[in-house]
């Protein structure tokens, strides 16, 4: 991943995250909860994160959860934002796309989806591989990565860890907008 040489250039206070096997993700740091004596941080990502899906026979989008970088689906996902002048990061967490994307406008937007355990998303971009469609999609709602700080940088918190610390985050938060 391309790292930014200047980092005064972003308005809020910005770092690294890492995982565990190494990928990066540039993001801003939007606020720091302390727990069990440790720091953690809630981040976003600087650059857009977005959600792959195919489309089924039905119209219908079907999330893809996991899939390998080198996959031919992110080779032609990435060629098509590129005639976008886009570009398709895979980093840590998420898929990101960098480059100047239009605001969304949210009265024009479908608002089929919005109960409590549904995200709402717009598709940035479809195309094809082979004979099946994808798309990516922005979520629409907000969306938070939790790390430990750590040197100027911060370690993604995955798996059983974070199943145990985002109870006590939100605890925490819960007692400072109170």
């Amino acid at each position: 991943m391309n790292k930014p040489n200047n980092l005064e250039r972003y308005e809020a206070p910005t770092l690294l995250l890492k995982d565990s096997i190494g990928n990066e993700l540039f993001c801003y740091l939007e606020q720091i909860v302390n727990i069990e004596e440790k720091e953690y941080a809630l981040l976003t990502p600087v650059d857009t994160p977005v959600t792959l899906f195919k489309i089924d026979e039905n119209g219908e989008p079907e999330l893809i959860e996991k899939i390998d970088k080198d996959e031919q689906i992110l080779k032609n996902a990435d060629a098509v934002l590129q005639e976008h002048d886009l570009n398709l990061v895979r980093s840590a967490v998420t898929l990101t796309v960098s480059g100047e994307l239009d605001e969304p406008v949210y009265d024009d937007l479908e608002e089929e989806n919005l109960d409590e355990d549904t995200e709402t998303y717009e598709l940035l971009v479809n195309f094809n591989v082979f004979d099946a469609e994808y798309g990516l999609y922005i979520p629409l709602d907000p969306f938070f990565i939790v790390g430990q700080l750590e040197n100027n940088a911060a370690l993604l918190i995955e798996d059983e860890e974070f199943d145990r610390i985002q109870p006590l985050i939100e605890a925490e938060l819960e007692k400072s907008i109170s």
